[in-house]
């Protein structure tokens, strides 16, 4: 049955038990997707595949993913709210329910300016988060309608989305980077004044998400980046200390409403609280950055591959980005030589972060390919 295939494999994956092949990432998370819907639409034409994409799944064409086989679908996102701060500025301008102002590049929403820039104590406690009166519910019942489905007709391990930012990128986006790094070093009662109402905000979303969501997922998603190309934002002793309480209450607040397996995404050189992220209940990081500091798949497999699973890891700044098939099988088959999946599970094979529109149809074919091929 088709169904013990794919929700089976994942078991042994997350047990580290052998398994007949690793599962395969394409679309699952919001870290491991396809970014341009241009390149999504020119894989359907590498493929041969003809017409517009089946209605009845909303992230990715369906058509593709059951050509690469793979294990994982995808439900949910991001809880919306409204509230007087969300507004429209301009074609390419505009503020999002925490007031926070976003302008458009020409490929992202960038970050401008967050409403508690500088912001003080005062401020701090003026500020009032998005309350539950402006949640909008009719949204998470559609997407619990949608897991349900999913759940029962779908062969795949169903991925719940997470629904809300975690407690360092909103208080960064809300503060602005350099302000809550100041913070962390000279005012430590205003971190956790600001951690201790995101942490609130969280556990109102959780408990409506999760309790419509929960007994319909196999996996959650998390997002909370700590790390840059060379190193942590902070040290791991300040990391511990102001963020690792807050992300602890989180999940184990989440357990309360699912029995989903939680990965938690941070990008950058973040090796040194790994141990810290098992302890506090992450099952799977993503991703395995492999250029970024100390990130090498090899070393992460040694050091924590029997206590925790590790997804993605597929270089997306020099090798997809090449567009050369004769750079990317052997970055495959080395991947899957180090991560060793067959033979000790705890691997998920996806690329490092989300495919963007400089990675081509034919690399993106050659990637999915190889990882079938090599593993038959």
């Amino acid at each position: 049955m088709k169904q013990s295939i794919y929700r089976e494999r994942f078991r042994a994956t997350l047990d580290h038990q052998p398994v007949d092949r690793c599962p395969i990432d394409l679309g699952g998370t919001p870290q491991s997707t396809i970014e341009s819907a241009e390149t999504t639409a020119g894989l359907a034409a590498h493929l041969g595949l003809v017409g517009e994409a089946p209605p009845d799944y909303d992230k990715l064409d369906r058509r593709i993913l059951e050509r690469f086989d793979v294990d994982f679908r995808r439900v949910g996102g991001l809880a919306a709210f409204d509230t007087p701060r969300t507004g429209r500025i301009s074609d390419t301008d505009h503020t999002d329910c925490f007031g926070i102002h976003y302008h458009y590049s020409g490929m992202y929403w960038e970050i401008v300016d967050g409403p508690l820039r500088n912001a003080g104590m005062d401020e701090l406690a003026a500020y009032e988060l998005p309350t539950l009166a402006q949640l909008q519910i009719d949204r998470i019942d559609e997407w619990a309608i949608r897991a349900r489905v999913l759940q029962a007709n779908s062969p795949c391990v169903v991925v719940g989305e997470h629904p809300v930012f975690g407690v360092l990128e909103l208080a960064c986006w809300l503060c602005g980077y350099d302000h809550i790094m100041m913070m962390l070093a000279l005012e430590p009662e205003f971190i956790h004044l600001l951690f201790g109402r995101i942490l609130e905000f969280q556990k109102l979303i959780i408990r409506e998400y999760y309790g419509r969501l929960g007994r319909h997922i196999h996996l959650t998603t998390s997002g909370d980046d700590f790390g840059t190309q060379s190193g942590l934002f902070m040290s791991p002793t300040m990391w511990r200390e102001f963020v690792k309480p807050y992300m602890k209450e989180r999940i184990s607040y989440t357990a309360c409403f699912t029995d989903a397996v939680y990965m938690h995404h941070t990008c950058g050189a973040v090796f040194d609280i790994i141990p810290d992220l098992i302890e506090i209940g992450v099952r799977i990081l993503n991703p395995i950055q492999p250029r970024a500091a100390g990130m090498d798949p090899a070393r992460l497999k040694s050091a924590y591959g029997d206590r925790i699973v590790f997804h993605g890891g597929l270089d997306t700044q020099q090798v997809l980005p090449s567009n050369d098939p004769a750079m990317i099988r052997p970055a495959v088959r080395e991947l899957l030589d180090m991560m060793d999946p067959q033979r000790s599970g705890g691997y998920i094979f996806a690329p490092a972060h989300n495919l963007q529109s400089d990675v081509a149809p034919a690399a993106i074919a050659c990637l999915y390919e190889s990882v079938l091929e090599m593993q038959t």
